[in-house]
């Protein structure tokens, strides 16, 4: 043999002598760090997650928080991702189906005025109304900003109408609410002000009554809205 045969012969042997000695070191750590004390449980932090469990036979979902052992997934742990991602929302949705006494929505600005695409594109804008809806003893509307003296001040006001059809949705009776709107999309613009005065209303009324939709995506809540406003395109723009 030549001496570059020798060599690489040597270089292959000992880098399989070293390879070796590394792993009896680790297998020989890894032994003595067994025989260690476990820490003390307060000194380890287990975020609480939140586990779904089966499906009763009714059909309600039970759900259940645990501690985890092992926070940490791997990255081919999909369904394990998967399945605690679903269980933590369904525990939101769980919490939103308190009824609640008041409520803050905003709505953007929405427009399907977009040249060719008139009535067929659509495109949120950055001008956003706020509505808070409330419980009370007298039903009242308040308004300020933008088409305050302009806005119905009675039950014709698409807030209540959305309001109401919120409940109908939940099989409850439409209790006596205030409502306040500070409006900033300009009234009677081509902006949906109609419309983000439709969603809001839906959207109160929904959180009001503590009611879930029976589908996760913006579907039920459009055919609600649907229902109301025939510029569909707006209402699309506003849940999408």
């Amino acid at each position: 043999m030549t001496n570059e045969s020798n060599k690489l012969i040597y270089t292959a042997l000992g880098a399989a002598a070293a390879g070796a000695a590394l792993a009896i070191a680790i297998l020989k750590f890894t032994g003595d760090d067994k025989d260690k004390k476990e820490p003390s449980q307060s000194r380890l932090y287990n975020p609480p997650l939140v586990f779904m469990n089966d499906v009763s036979e009714s059909g309600d979902v039970n759900l259940s928080r645990q501690v985890s052992e092992a926070s940490l997934l791997m990255p081919h742990n999909h369904e394990e991702k998967m399945r605690r991602r679903v269980a933590t929302r369904y525990s939101i949705e769980e919490e939103n189906n308190t009824p609640r006494n008041l409520v803050t929505v905003r709505v953007p600005a929405t427009s399907a005025n977009v040249g060719p695409g008139y009535d067929c594109l659509g495109i949120a804008v950055d001008l956003w109304s706020e509505v808070t809806v409330q419980r009370s003893d007298t039903f009242e509307i308040t308004a300020e900003g933008e088409g305050a003296d302009d806005m119905p001040r009675d039950e014709s006001n698409y807030l209540v109408v959305g309001c109401r059809a919120a409940f109908e949705t939940a099989g409850k009776p439409l209790p006596t609410l205030k409502y306040h709107v500070v409006s900033r999309i300009p009234y009677a613009r081509g902006l949906g002000s109609s419309s983000a005065a439709i969603v809001a209303g839906i959207v109160a009324g929904l959180v009001l009554a503590g009611h879930r939709l029976p589908c996760w995506g913006s579907e039920a809540l459009l055919q609600i809205a649907a229902g109301i406003e025939v510029c569909f395109d707006d209402i699309w723009n506003l849940v999408s």
